[in-house]
């Protein structure tokens, strides 16, 4: 178990991440997001060992994690962690790159896990290039390679997918978290993508600020947002009067509503005037008006600025 206790570290005058206290079981998967600057990359080199934090501590199981005052080569030996910088070789080829952090004493075995390791990462057809002629998604796949040859116990991702396409990205993903599961590695991914919570991550923990505000159950989270921030870290989301819905309520209360949770219906609540209408692919996101206000909502047709309708809430 990860367990990280009253942690406070200054960067700056401007910034820094205060008393964050967390714990994430062997084996799960654990999503950072919040806005750029809130102090997710800052908390991995904290959790790996890059810095010397002011207050608090971090255990892995009942081992403490020390900074560069304590250790020579920052960074403990059964932590291992991606950043946004690939640590590549460039003049020599994408296997040399991997297996330079195996053992030389046994070729096969590491032979064998270099190409394990470039099967998940989908660079076997590249095995033999020298890493200064591959692209930046290459690369990243390979410095993600090279991140797990020597097997992690806890695995720190930092926007692990951010140079990767997108058509490669999605089944990269599923193949990467279903090894990292069937490894039982526990992992943090600290990610602007919301794909990668809502799919692959047990639990998602944001961050504002340098603060941690919210550390729920991925579905639980996304389903149950506390905050108008919390909401939109996983898309577009309405804040609307609770009254526009249920004349019952108080002037004072909101609600929450990603656009798929509203519909157009004969017994609407409100009526809406059509502005834009963005084809999404499997739907329309239709932005539209009412008395001003806007509202975003889902459409499986696309339709025409200027049209009104009635809006209520998905049954």
């Amino acid at each position: 178990m990860l367990v990280v206790q009253n942690l406070s570290f200054r960067i700056s005058e401007r910034f820094a991440v205060k008393q964050l206290d967390f714990s994430l079981e062997k084996g799960k998967h654990l999503a950072l997001i919040g806005e750029s600057g809130c102090g997710k990359t800052t908390l991995l080199k904290l959790i790996y060992g890059l810095y010397d934090w002011d207050e608090g501590s971090i255990y892995w199981h009942k081992t403490p994690v020390t900074g560069p005052k304590e250790n020579l080569v920052p960074g403990m030996s059964f932590i291992k962690y991606l950043s946004q910088d690939f640590d590549l070789m460039p003049f020599i080829s994408v296997e040399e790159n991997v297996q330079k952090f195996l053992s030389r004493l046994y070729p096969k075995e590491s032979a064998a896990r270099t190409q394990e390791l470039l099967e998940v990462v989908e660079m076997t057809a590249f095995a033999k290039a020298h890493v200064k002629t591959l692209s930046g998604g290459q690369k990243q796949r390979v410095a993600l390679a090279q991140t797990l040859a020597k097997e992690p116990e806890l695995l720190l991702l930092d926007e692990p997918f951010s140079h990767i396409d997108n058509f490669r990205k999605n089944n990269l993903r599923r193949k990467l978290f279903t090894y990292l599961k069937a490894q039982d590695i526990t992992c943090i991914v600290a990610t602007h993508d919301s794909t990668d919570a809502l799919s692959y991550m047990d639990e998602t923990m944001v961050m504002q600020e340098g603060t941690i505000t919210a550390h729920q159950a991925t579905q639980e989270l996304y389903t149950n947002p506390t905050t108008h921030y919390i909401a939109s870290l996983f898309g577009e989301v309405n804040l609307l009067p609770k009254s526009w819905f249920y004349p019952e309520a108080k002037e004072t209360e909101t609600l929450l509503l990603y656009p798929h949770q509203l519909q157009i219906s004969p017994e609407g609540n409100i009526v809406v005037k059509v502005k834009h209408a963005y084809f999404k692919g499997s739907h329309y996101l239709i932005v539209a008006h009412h008395n001003e206000a806007p509202i975003l909502f889902n459409s499986p047709d696309q339709l025409e600025a200027g049209n009104v309708f009635r809006l209520g809430l998905v049954d």
